[in-house]
């Protein structure tokens, strides 16, 4: 028996490893950007940024936008979800008194709707009228390189596509940081290879939502954001309806960077919790199924390096030692020694416990939850996602 798991936990590894879009390799990046043709006339873009209780980040989030080297026109909105802590005030601070922004309040959420597409969609009911060609998306704890925004746009340009997003950067300074953030990265390239999300025949679509370009003809024939109202993984749902429209990019970055930091270990289970049962389609089987997946990939080949014998140990061995080398171009990434990637195992059965707490919050109608309101799926009407 014990050989038996050893062979498939070995297999698994040779297929995420040869066959899975060299994920593991992290380098679908953006450094190829500065060699990209600018276009000769620079298209108008507009930023909606939601925003709730994050008065902490704002400021570096307005006042990063408004110090862009983008060289055509730039409007960025703001929408202040119902903030209780100044959020509004600091952002207009950062500004300076710049009419680029413009500061909104939002209303209550509706039925069927998460909180943040819900403060994106209010922000483009005030664009309704404005004439811009190209939409970022960008978070409220998110600051970006003085040539972030020309980049993105030149990449849309210059090779069509309907959607560019980029995987900011992520903080890595907490020992619960350098734990759990760069596995974090890791699993999501697992579950969305960015090179089958960038190819345009492949099934996979991905985006990540602290950052994304959308041509804005191509979004408006996407039905824009109602369609995904109810998405709580928005991001990888905006994608998908997106690439039906034309070639999408995803990418890593350095030049978008997340400013949100996580002390504790709970602070990352409540992140995880939110959107990992909503991965699982919401069913207990597939949540069974992903756990015992994981638990042949990951957990295994430790234990049969420790405990088991023979060829089942050494198989044990190599599958444990392949994961940790696959772990370790994320690892150097992030700045982190590669002997984190022997913890691997340990980290990802933190994340499979985390995954069961996000079951555990859906059964209690706290699934999904965004700024302290649950998601839509708690709501009266139990509004789908779309």
């Amino acid at each position: 028996m014990s050989l038996a798991v050893a062979l498939a936990a070995a297999l698994a590894w040779a297929v995420l490893i040869l066959g899975r879009g060299g994920f593991w390799r992290c380098d679908v990046d953006d450094r190829d950007a500065g060699a990209l043709p600018e276009p000769a006339c620079w298209p108008a873009v507009a930023v909606v940024v939601p925003a709730r209780d994050e008065a902490a980040t704002v400021g570096a989030t307005v006042a990063g936008l408004l110090a862009q080297d983008y060289p055509g026109p730039l409007r960025v909105v703001l929408v202040d979800d119902r903030s209780r802590d100044g959020t509004a005030e600091a952002a207009r601070d950062a500004a300076g008194g710049d009419p680029r922004l413009e500061v909104i309040r939002g209303g209550a959420r509706p039925a069927g709707w998460t909180g943040k597409l819900w403060a994106l969609r209010q922000g483009l009911g005030h664009l309704a009228d404005s004439p811009c060609d190209y939409l970022l998306f960008t978070d409220a704890d998110i600051r970006h390189a003085p040539d972030s925004l020309r980049r993105l746009v030149a990449r849309a340009e210059a090779t069509g596509a309907v959607l560019v997003s980029l995987m900011a950067r992520l903080r890595c300074e907490s020992l619960a940081e350098r734990a759990l953030i760069p596995a974090f990265v890791f699993f999501f390239q697992m579950l969305y290879p960015f090179r089958w999300a960038n190819a345009p025949r492949a099934r996979t679509a991905a985006a990540a939502g602290g950052c994304v370009l959308l041509r804005r003809a191509a979004f408006a024939r996407a039905g824009g954001l109602e369609p995904i109202r109810g998405a709580i993984i928005d991001d990888c749902a905006l994608a998908r309806r997106m690439k039906a429209q034309g070639p999408i990019w995803l990418g890593l970055t350095d030049r978008v960077v997340s400013l949100r930091g996580y002390r504790g270990l709970d602070g990352i289970r409540r992140m995880v919790a939110r959107t990992a049962y909503a991965q699982l389609g919401y069913s207990p089987l597939a949540l069974a199924g992903m756990l015992l997946a994981l638990a042949l990939v990951f957990l295994a080949p430790p234990a049969l390096a420790l405990a088991g014998a023979g060829a089942a140990r050494a198989l044990g061995a190599a599958a444990w030692f392949a994961m940790a080398g696959a772990f370790v171009p994320m690892l150097r990434r992030c700045g982190l020694s590669p002997a984190w990637g022997l913890a691997l195992p340990g980290i990802a059965a933190a994340y499979m416990l985390f995954t069961l707490d996000s079951a555990w919050q859906e059964a209690r109608g706290r699934g999904g939850m965004w700024k302290g309101e649950p998601g839509p799926r708690a709501d009266p009407s139990q509004a789908g996602d779309g």
